[in-house]
Order: C-alpha cells, then sequence, then structure tokens
C-alpha cells in the first residue's frame, strides 16, 4: 500500500513516468500533513503548565484533526483508484456500437468518480482549515508557527485538488452535477483562500 511506503519510495513514485500517484495523491498526502501538523501542536500543548485551561479544546481539536489525517490519508488509494478506472474506462474497445455504447457509459461513469473523489479531498482539506484556527489561538507559542504550516498546506492542497476537479468536470455530460461540483469548489476557495491567511495573519502575530 502506498501510504505504508517510506517518503523516499513515495516521492520516486511521484516523479516516475507512471500516472499514478500523481497530483490528486500529493494532495491527499499534504492535507494529511496540514492535518498531522495540527495534531502535533495539539499533543505538544497538553500537559504544558500554565495551559491547563485551554486542554479540553486542544483534545477536541486534536480528536478532530486525527480523523481529517485518516480521511486523507486513505483518499491517496481512492485517487490511484478513480484515475486508473478512467484509464481503463478509456482502453475498452469500441468496435461494434455496442461496445462504444458500452465504453462511453464506462467513460462517463468513471469520470464522475474522478470528479467525485478530488471533490471529497477538497471539502475535507476545507475542514482542517477551518479547525486550524482553534490551534492557533491556543496552542503552546513555542510550535505555533507549525499551526500556520498546517493551515497552509491544507489550503494548498485544497486548491491542489481543485485542479483534478477541474480537469474532469467538463467531459462529464451530466453537466447538473459538473456544475454544481465546480459551483462548490470555487466556494471551498474562497473560504479557505480566506481564512487561511487570516490564520497565517494570527500566527504571524502570535510569534512577535
Amino acid at each position: 500500500m502506498i501510504t505504508q511506503s517510506s517518503v523516499q519510495s513515495f516521492l520516486d513514485e511521484l516523479a516516475g513516468s507512471a500516472p499514478t500517484p500523481g497530483g490528486g495523491s500529493a494532495a491527499a498526502i499534504i492535507g494529511a500533513m496540514g492535518a498531522a501538523l495540527l495534531s502535533m501542536v495539539c499533543n505538544v500543548t497538553l500537559g504544558k503548565k500554565g495551559l491547563e485551561a485551554v486542554e479540553s479544546d486542544m483534545k477536541a481539536v486534536r480528536d478532530e484533526s486525527e480523523r481529517l489525517r485518516a480521511r486523507l490519508t486513505a483518499m491517496v488509494a481512492e485517487d490511484i483508484a478513480a484515475f486508473d478506472g478512467l484509464m481503463a474506462a478509456y482502453r475498452l474497445p469500441k468496435t461494434s456500437d455496442e461496445e462504444k455504447s458500452r465504453r462511453a457509459e464506462a467513460i462517463q461513469s468513471n469520470l464522475r468518480a474522478a470528479t467525485e473523489t478530488p471533490l471529497a479531498c477538497a471539502r475535507t482539506c476545507a475542514e482542517v482549515v477551518m479547525l486550524a484556527r482553534r490551534a492557533a489561538e491556543k496552542g503552546f507559542a513555542g510550535v505555533i508557527s507549525d499551526a500556520g504550516v498546517g493551515v497552509l498546506a491544507a489550503n494548498s492542497a485544497l486548491r491542489s485538488a481543485a485542479l483534478n476537479v477541474y480537469i474532469n468536470a467538463p467531459a462529464l455530460k451530466d453537466r447538473a452535477y459538473a456544475d454544481a461540483a465546480a459551483a462548490e469548489i470555487e466556494q471551498l476557495i474562497d473560504q479557505c483562500t480566506h481564512e487561511s491567511e487570516s490564520v497565517f495573519a494570527l500566527v504571524r502575530s502570535r510569534l512577535g
């Protein structure tokens, strides 16, 4: 399983000639890294003298960031499966009318999956972005910069996942779904760009 390989192995595969893992898998990993950094800020904060009042909130943030990290980690394999499924559909025979019809149906089905998968990744990354403020506000000052890195990573991952929505949605014949997916992505980008910049400014203000 790709997420159980070393960082070096994953980067080697990412740099290789095979189309997977690609940008969608990278987006999921970057988002998971953002969530992991929020968890780290919470874990370092817990047990710190003078920060007893924020322990309950930090535990809650950590529980949520760990849930999001697990979800994003799983999305690496989901992205690969969605892309591979689409490529397999394009390779289906198209000699007879029946084959052409079956191939067209398979392409549309897999295009839908290849759009929904990065959209789900973007939604999850947005949750990481929206969670970051609590870690940035209440986390131990010695690791507060990591909350900033976490929110920036999550926002970058969201925008990266969005590109995979943009590349697949135009080919969908279900225009209502495609348009709704594009509209949702735009909303997520607008919301999270503003929030990530706001959290970055908050972190910067705490750094002195």
